[in-house]
């Protein structure tokens, strides 16, 4: 996935090795935008303390300004791609913070979604 998200000209700004600047910066939006998005689930759902919801909106606005980083000639295929990792770490998150062990469905979905994602950033244009 690095070499076509390369091929495909997204980058994040900086010096570096350009795909693991811009895998920090999509696995980084995708921990600060669950966590933000718990936050208000755990204060709502859960009824934990309505103080979460201050770090849970730095955690948003953590999410947004980590996507800025990712320079892409079309936005949209950079955002395709980051909904992939956004799922897989959705799965992610149910398994480590919330202990629900994820199923062959879960599994499988988002192995979909991440064959999806490479599909729209890696396809030949």
């Amino acid at each position: 996935m690095f070499v076509s998200a390369r091929r495909c000209s997204i980058q994040v700004l900086g010096v570096g090795d350009p795909g693991m600047k811009t895998t920090f910066a999509f696995f980084g939006a995708a921990l600060a935008e669950i966590a933000g998005c718990f936050a208000f689930w755990a204060w709502l759902r859960l009824g934990k303390p309505a103080w979460l919801i201050a770090p849970g909106i730095a955690s948003l606005i953590l999410f947004a300004y980590l996507l800025t980083l990712v320079d892409s000639a079309a936005a949209g295929r950079a955002y395709a791609t980051y909904g992939g990792i956004y799922i897989l770490s959705s799965i992610a998150w149910l398994w480590l913070v919330e202990g629900v062990r994820p199923d062959r469905w879960d599994i499988t979905g988002a192995a979909l979604c991440l064959i999806g994602a490479a599909v729209i950033i890696a396809g030949p244009r």
